[in-house]
C-alpha cells in the first residue's frame, strides 16, 4: 500500500464511533449493567442498548420476548439511571426499539433523565421514526436496516437464498437511502455490516447521514468497512477496537524491507546466473575435448 493511502485509512480509523452492541455481550452477557461497564473498559464512544414494551407493557433492556422471560431484565428506567453515575456517565446511549409503540414514552424517559443530547434512538421501524422525529426534533434517530426480526444467518439451508437477498439489497438501498432519509429526518443508518458497499458509503455522504455498521464480530472485516469509509461500528467485542488500532509499521520501514528483500532476491539470482554460466563453461570445455582429433 502506497504511504499516502496508509495514512488516509488511518485518518478514517481515528475518527469512527466504536459502539458496544448490548454493551459487551461477547464478553458478559448483553443488555445487563455489567456488560455496560465491561463495554466502557474497552475503550466505546457509544452503547447499544435494546428496548422492548414486555407483555407486561413495562418498557424493559432485552433483544426480544425470549430474552425478557428468560432472566430479570433490567427495566428502561433503571439503565438510564446508570447512565448518569460514572462509568457510563461518559459515553453515549443507543436505544434500539425493537417494536413500534410507546415511541413517546421512551422519549420522555431520555428527556427526564436529561439525557437527550448523549442519545439516539434507532429502530427498524419507520412508523416509529416519523413519530419520534415529531415528538422531539432535536433528537438523534437511526434506521436499521434491513427490517428482520431473526438471525438467519444461523441456519445453513437459508445461506443461498440469503446470499440472493443480500446481493439484491445491496443494488436496492443505496437508492433508497438517497431517497427516503430526509422524509424520515434520521440522522444516521444502521445497516446490516454484509449490505454495506462504496456505493451506499457514497449515497449516506449524499443523504447526510452517518453510516453505521452493525454488528461485526472480525478484526479484517471492521478493517474493511472503515477504509470504505464507514463511520461507526457496532460489535459484540470491543476489544476489536484496540486490536484494529494498534500502530501499522512506518512505510519507511515497509521500504527497506522491500528494498533488503529485492537485494536478497537479485544477489540469489546473480549466484545463480553465475553458477549456470560456470557449468555451461564447463560443459563446453567437455564436449571440446572430446571433439578434438587424437594425438598421433
Amino acid at each position: 500500500m502506497a504511504k499516502k493511502d496508509k495514512k488516509a485509512s488511518a485518518k478514517k480509523r481515528e475518527a469512527y464511533r466504536r459502539i458496544g452492541h448490548k454493551g459487551a455481550d461477547a464478553i458478559t452477557p448483553g443488555n445487563t449493567i455489567d456488560s455496560f461497564v465491561a463495554a466502557v473498559e474497552n475503550g466505546v464512544d457509544m452503547i447499544e442498548l435494546d428496548v422492548l414494551r414486555d407483555r407486561e407493557g413495562r418498557l424493559v433492556v432485552a433483544h426480544d420476548y425470549h430474552d425478557a422471560l428468560s432472566r430479570r431484565p433490567l427495566s428502561l428506567v433503571d439503565a438510564l439511571d446508570a447512565f448518569l453515575d460514572p462509568p457510563l456517565d461518559e459515553v453515549e446511549i443507543d436505544c434500539d426499539l425493537k417494536l413500534p409503540g410507546r415511541e413517546a414514552e421512551l422519549a420522555g424517559a431520555l428527556a427526564g433523565h436529561g439525557l437527550l443530547d448523549r442519545s439516539m434512538i434507532s429502530t427498524m421501524e419507520v412508523e416509529s421514526l416519523l413519530k419520534l422525529r415529531k415528538l422531539e426534533p432535536d433528537l438523534r434517530l437511526g434506521w436499521t436496516y434491513p427490517k428482520t426480526r431473526r438471525d438467519w444467518t444461523q441456519y445453513r439451508w437459508m445461506r443461498p437464498a440469503l446470499v440472493a437477498g443480500i446481493a439484491a439489497i445491496r443494488r436496492r438501498f443505496p437508492s433508497e437511502l438517497e431517497a427516503r432519509a430526509e422524509t424520515l429526518g434520521v440522522d444516521a443508518v444502521w445497516a446490516y455490516h454484509q449490505i454495506i458497499t462504496p456505493r451506499l458509503v457514497e449515497a449516506a455522504e449524499t443523504a447526510g447521514v452517518e453510516l453505521i455498521a452493525w454488528t461485526v464480530d472480525d478484526a479484517e472485516r471492521i478493517r474493511e468497512l472503515l477504509d470504505m469509509g464507514v463511520q461507526g461500528i457496532c460489535t459484540n467485542d470491543p476489544r476489536l477496537f484496540a486490536e484494529i488500532e494498534e500502530p501499522e509499521a512506518p512505510a519507511e520501514e515497509d521500504e527497506k524491507k522491500a528494498s533488503w528483500s529485492e537485494r536478497r532476491a537479485a544477489k540469489k539470482a546473480a549466484k545463480a546466473e553465475a553458477k549456470a554460466s560456470e557449468n555451461g563453461k564447463a560443459a563446453e570445455k567437455t564436449k571440446t575435448e572430446k571433439e578434438a582429433p587424437a594425438r598421433s
